[in-house]
């Protein structure tokens, strides 16, 4: 199911958390097939289990991905991300996270970008209320990225 959730500037963007079997090249297997569909992966993180890995994705192109995942009968879901550009990672990590604490957001789980739209860091957050913690960010002045702001 599509991530449909917008801010003013756009589309929120989308990960895909894909469900793996725990076996050698698979990871390859996926990356290669979203090659194929000129869609690239610009974040990612893996949580490993015995049996199992989940690997969380963000795509330069959520729709492209989706086709392949499903064309290919691979488990996923989707959620939307609050990502955030960072100019100081010192200064701007304690900005965030103080602005989450003071509005009482959780943070389910964070990772950082390796490919840096317009040459800045950024960090991908799952929280548990996105629109309060978009505004919250807004407010003091963080840039957030939309899924245009990571597409090619």
């Amino acid at each position: 199911m599509p991530v449909e959730a917008a801010t003013k500037e756009g589309r929120r963007v989308s990960q895909f958390s894909v469900f793996m079997a725990n076996k050698c090249g698979r990871l390859l297997e996926i990356v290669r097939l979203f090659a194929e569909a000129q869609t690239y992966i610009v974040a990612i993180t893996i949580v490993d289990t015995t049996d199992s890995a989940i690997a969380r994705l963000v795509v330069t192109d959520p729709d492209a991905a989706r086709d392949v995942l499903e064309e290919h009968g691979a488990e996923y879901t989707e959620t939307p991300l609050v990502v955030v550009e960072i100019d100081s990672a010192e200064e701007d990590l304690q900005k965030i996270l103080h602005a989450l604490l003071m509005a009482e957001i959780n943070i389910l789980f964070t990772y950082a970008f390796f490919i840096q739209p317009r040459g800045k860091s950024c960090l991908a957050l799952h929280v548990d209320d996105d629109d309060i913690a978009s505004n919250v960010l807004n407010q003091r002045g963080m840039k957030l990225l939309t899924q245009n702001d990571i597409s090619r």
